[in-house]
């Protein structure tokens, strides 16, 4: 077993890391959108009194970034994900993350997905976290 930070992405907030590979599996830990200066991609302020935007589209598209990101510190492509959890905050978000989520991965040759409402996540700017298991022979 295997586990490892990747470097240049934002450190957990926890004691965990980003990959795990067991074998021939790979684990990613929840990934979120946030970028290793701490901020959170898909956050835009929209006025003078600090009213936020949170981007369903743009932050799941950070995170599968995030994810290609970490698969490929192990040799492997978002095209060997097995099966992929999503939780979602709000569930009226889902269209936006199926939008994006069909620009990465095709019904026939992607992964099993389950996507599931959570009440929240670990920071308020966060919307949408996805953790994977991936398949991908050590050579």
């Amino acid at each position: 077993m295997k586990s490892r930070l990747i470097e240049g992405k934002a450190t957990p907030r926890g004691a965990y890391p980003h990959v795990k590979r067991v074998g021939d599996f790979i684990f990613i830990s929840g990934t979120s959108s946030r970028l290793s200066d701490n901020t959170f991609a898909g956050v835009h302020q929209v006025d003078e009194m600090g009213s936020m935007h949170l981007d369903i589209r743009e932050q799941t598209k950070a995170v599968l970034e995030n994810i290609k990101d970490y698969l490929a510190a192990e040799g492997a492509t978002l095209d060997d994900i097995v099966d992929l959890t999503t939780f979602l905050v709000n569930m009226n978000d889902f269209a936006g993350y199926n939008e994006v989520y069909a620009q990465y991965f095709k019904a026939e040759t992607g992964p099993t997905r389950t996507t599931v409402a959570v009440h929240q996540l670990p920071h308020p700017n966060l919307v949408v976290e996805i953790k994977v298991m991936a398949y991908k022979k050590i050579m």
